[in-house]
Formats: C-alpha cells, structure tokens, sequence
C-alpha cells in the first residue's frame, strides 16, 4: 500500500500492526528500544519509539522503556547520548533535548494509558531532568544545546533542540500540576523559552553556522507550539518549496536530494497545529511507499538522484513518528493531541480551556 489517506476515526490499526510488532522485536530485556538491532540507542528516539508502544496499547512494554530511563539516568538528571551493549558512549556531551524529552514520553503514555501509579512512580525521573534542562537556560530564554562532562553549559542553543524543550516543559508542567506540585519555575522557563523561540531568532546559532538547512529548523517551532496561528501557515508557507517533494516527502537537509520519513511524519503533525490539514493528509499519504512490508518497518529515508533507499536502515524512532502521524490524522487515542494544542488546559487553535484539564495560569 502506497497511498494511505487518513481521517478522524479512521486509524489503521490492521495495517500498522507489523510496524509495533516491528519496535517490540527490537526492544532489549531490560527496556532499551535501539534504533535496530545491534545498533545504539538514544534517550530521544528511545522516548519516541516508546511512545508508538503507547499508542498500539502495548502499555508493558512502554513502561518497560521509560523503567529504563529512570533506572539509567545518572545522578544529576541527565542520561548521555547514546548506549550500546549496556554501556554509555560519547560521555563528552548530554544533550539538553534528549533529557527533557521523557516529559514528553511519560505525559503521552499516562493521557493514553490514565496509569496514575505510572506518573507518579515516573515523577521524580522527570523532575530532576526538567530541574537540571531549566539550570542550563540563559538569561535570554533560550536552553543550552549541551552539558559538558564537567558539567557546565556549551553556551549556544539550536532551533531545533529547543522546541524540544519547550514542549517537554509543556509536558512537565501538565505532570506537576496532575500530580499537585508546584512547578513556577517550569512556567516562568517555558515562558521565557516560547519567547525566545517565537520572536528571537538571533538567539540560536550564535557560534557555529547557522541550521537553517535543516527542515527541523523550519517546522519544530510550530510542532512545540511555540509559532501558531497565522505566523505558522506563513511559516510553512514560506519554505514549503524548499523543503517538501511531492509524491516523496520531507527533506532532511534543503541542499541534499535526501528524503527523511521521520521527517515527514512530524512535519504532518506539524501541518496539524498550523491548521494545514490537508496538507498533512497528502504528506503523510506518500510515506508508505518507504516500508518494508515483510516486516512493517519503515526505511529512515530516501536519496532520490540515485533513486536508492538511503542509508539501508529501518529505525524503531522512524516506526514511532509513522504511529505518532497516524494518531495525530484519525484523532485515536487520548493523546492525539500532544503536538497539535497545549497540554496546559488551553486549546491552542481557539483558546479555550479543554474540557478534561484545568488551565494553567501563563500571563
């Protein structure tokens, strides 16, 4: 199947089926999703391929994943970038992103599962991530890129990373307050972040070129909520045809023939949040032609001068992102929503408090 347009209520649950059983065949004993098999793992694409468990029901195995953040997170509340064989690999750098994102995970999973013992067993994990994200901010609002191994800042933010982030404070902040406790310095981070995200480009990318070449710099703002409304469809629009190949999807990088799905899929949840509905339909439709149908898995993208699938992997984060698409365009689980409007008790799209959560103060 190359096609697959989707609509509310419609989630293909049959046909996806192989692409979870794709992530469960990758996960380790011990709870860690590598990207495929003998490959490294990291905290981020652990988190989102975890969060794909969530979405198929596959609630063990989801808490299983995020058991092994909170059992591997060292004492600061970090994790390093990668891991593989049971050990941790390139200890120079933990990246500020990567730690975050188990707010994410974890606030996804509990909006699906409503496992209360989850979210609060898991609560302490998060808390000392978000404290440890939220030290490494700059006067200016914008969160680090990376903690050095002496644990000090790399003084420079990316884009892309802090989007991350700032969804991840979102997450977090929705968890305090579920769980009654006080996050002001959550709020005042995410407040002070969406603002320089928003309005403040001159922030990032202060000591290296800038990464505005990657599609991730042009759509992630939107997907974290920090650009709505009319700017995101004038964002979107403006580099629309750089970035996107009909019939194919997103580019990774604008100066490479180089199609991404992982991409592709989060730029589908990212047309969602700025109202572009059928524009993600018709991106999202064109993915499949990139799976593997033995298995279900999804190649991480496609090098169309060569016409080859490149590079000749099939990633469990990628699986995640094609599950997250598909909850996002048929409005499946409770947590359809997480990339598409506040977690915060504010529906973003009409400003009004959501009908199952209390709003959280942002003035």
């Amino acid at each position: 199947m190359d096609g697959l347009l989707l609509s509310k209520g419609l989630f293909p649950e049959q046909f996806l089926r192989k692409t979870v059983d794709y992530i469960l065949s990758q996960q380790l004993d011990d709870g860690l999703i590598p990207w495929f098999e003998g490959h490294k793992a990291d905290p981020w694409d652990h988190t989102e391929a975890a969060m794909g468990l969530s979405i198929a029901g596959e609630f063990d195995a989801a808490e299983k994943a995020y058991q092994w953040l909170a059992d591997h997170q060292l004492d600061d509340g970090s994790w390093y970038a990668n891991y593989q064989d049971g050990k941790a690999l390139y200890k120079e750098k933990r990246e500020t992103n990567f730690i975050a994102y188990i707010a994410t995970g974890v606030w996804h999973h509990y909006r699906i599962s409503g496992n209360r013992e989850f979210l609060e067993r898991l609560y302490p994990a998060v808390k000392k991530a978000i404290d440890l994200v939220v030290s490494m901010q700059a006067p200016t609002g914008e969160i680090y890129w990376a903690i050095e191994e002496d644990g000090q800042p790399f003084k420079d933010a990316l884009v892309t990373g802090c989007s991350s982030v700032y969804k991840s404070l979102e997450c977090a902040i929705a968890i305090a307050e579920e769980l009654e406790q006080d996050c002001g310095h959550y709020i005042e981070a995410y407040k002070k972040l969406g603002l320089a995200l928003s309005e403040h480009p001159e922030y990032f990318d202060r000591t290296w070129e800038s990464k505005a070449r990657f599609s991730m710099d042009w759509f992630y703002p939107i997907l974290a909520g920090a650009i709505q409304g009319d700017a995101a469809k004038q964002r979107i629009a403006e580099r629309w045809e750089t970035f996107v190949r009909d019939n194919m999807g997103c580019l990774c990088v604008s100066d490479e023939p180089w199609v991404t799905i992982a991409e592709s899929c989060e730029l589908t949840m990212a047309l969602l949040a700025a109202g572009e509905h059928a524009k993600a339909v018709q991106v999202y439709s064109w993915l499949h032609q990139w799976r593997d149908n033995k298995d279900g898995a999804y190649w991480t993208g496609y090098q169309y001068k060569e016409n080859i699938i490149w590079p000749e992997e099939k990633t469990t984060w990628t699986a995640g992102a094609i599950l997250l698409a598909a909850d996002a365009l048929t409005q499946h689980t409770p947590a359809w929503n997480i990339f598409q409007c506040s977690q915060l008790g504010i529906d973003d799209q009409n400003r009004k408090p959501l009908s199952n959560k209390k709003s959280v103060s942002l003035a």
